[in-house]
């Protein structure tokens, strides 16, 4: 377990100091120069909302079951 630990770390430091040295996302600045980020934005939005929504629907569901029982 020790050396799994030591690996991942050794991993994750390679991998930050790897992604440091990019110049950036190119393609988030074209969204953002074209002002499409904002739409971007929305739906990524609008996906998280659904899900919390579906969990809270689904936990409300469970509990009345458990509830019956």
């Amino acid at each position: 377990m020790n050396k799994f630990i030591s690996t991942l770390i050794c991993f994750l430091v390679f991998n930050l100091s790897f992604a440091q040295s990019q110049s950036g996302p190119q393609m988030a600045d074209a969204f953002r120069e074209n002002g499409k980020i904002y739409v971007v934005i929305a739906v990524i939005a609008i996906i998280f909302v659904s899900i919390i929504a579906f969990l809270i629907y689904i936990e409300r569901k469970i509990k009345n079951i458990n509830d019956k029982v």
